[in-house]
């Protein structure tokens, strides 16, 4: 009887046991999702004709812009906005406001920051020097602004909102520099749309800190040759980290684009 009672506390106990690790709730881990900003006031204007062609390269060095995905809805941002480079990639809602040049019915369009629209100090703020600090302002292509209004104002106040990035696929990286200095390009960034730190590993080294160049532009100074690369990458906006596996084979070339599956959320 001994035998038996002591048999069925251990069976109890084991089957409690059991209950207790399959009901344990899963702690899932938060994924920072970038969020809408409050709407604000600037003004716009464009640069360049309908076919943007004007609007290619630019200061985020994005090149091609319809062969790397940005097409032609994209701007150029005052200082102000541009913050040193770090804000190439971010996603802007903008809607034309409180003009008799503006289109109605169309509450708003969505650009990309490519490039930056510098200061002219040999003009007033007001009166030419639109994009001279503290003004928020955006440069857009002609084919963006006059989705909003007729060209022929010029110049036209809006209300903006950062907006998040709706990216097809994944991050891509574009190689430049040499055997002992990689410049990387991130393009077709997600979320946020930008980037904050960067680190690259070969399949022979740890983890390297790359520092910013400029725009969208990060560099390693490391001999990394004959190696898989892979990338770690912190949104500015978020501070989400991801890490994107042997984005390269070990013979990656300068010149070359290589494409992942993950991005930022």
């Amino acid at each position: 009887m001994a035998s038996f009672t002591s048999w069925s506390f251990k069976l109890l106990f084991m089957t409690l046991a059991t209950f207790a690790i399959i009901s344990k709730p899963s702690l899932a881990v938060a994924v920072p999702v970038f969020q809408s900003s409050p709407w604000a006031a600037a003004h716009a204007t464009f640069y360049g004709d309908e076919s943007a062609s004007q609007t290619m390269g630019g200061a985020c060095g994005y090149g091609d812009l319809f062969s790397n995905g940005y097409g032609t809805d994209t701007a150029a941002l005052s200082t102000t906005l541009f913050n040193d480079g770090f804000a190439c990639g971010t996603c802007y809602r903008i809607k034309c406001v409180d003009s008799p040049w503006c289109y109605s019915g169309v509450p708003s369009t969505t650009v990309t920051a490519t490039n930056i629209c510098p200061p002219n100090w040999a003009q007033d703020s007001n009166n030419g020097g639109w994009c001279n600090p503290p003004r928020a302002h955006f440069d857009m292509s002609k084919p963006a602004f006059m989705k909003i209004a007729t060209w022929k104002a010029g110049i036209v106040p809006v209300m903006y909102r950062r907006v998040p990035c709706e990216r097809p696929g994944g991050v891509r990286f574009s190689f430049q520099g040499n055997g002992y200095w990689l410049l990387v390009y991130v393009m077709n960034v997600g979320g946020g749309g930008d980037i904050a730190n960067m680190w690259v590993k070969g399949s022979k080294t740890g983890w390297i800190s790359m520092s910013h160049n400029w725009g969208a532009s990060f560099q390693a100074f490391a001999t990394l040759g004959g190696q898989s690369l892979s990338f770690k990458l912190t949104s500015y906006s978020t501070k989400e980290t991801i890490i994107a596996w042997n984005v390269a084979p070990e013979n990656w070339n300068v010149g070359s684009t290589y494409k992942t599956d993950v991005n930022f959320h």
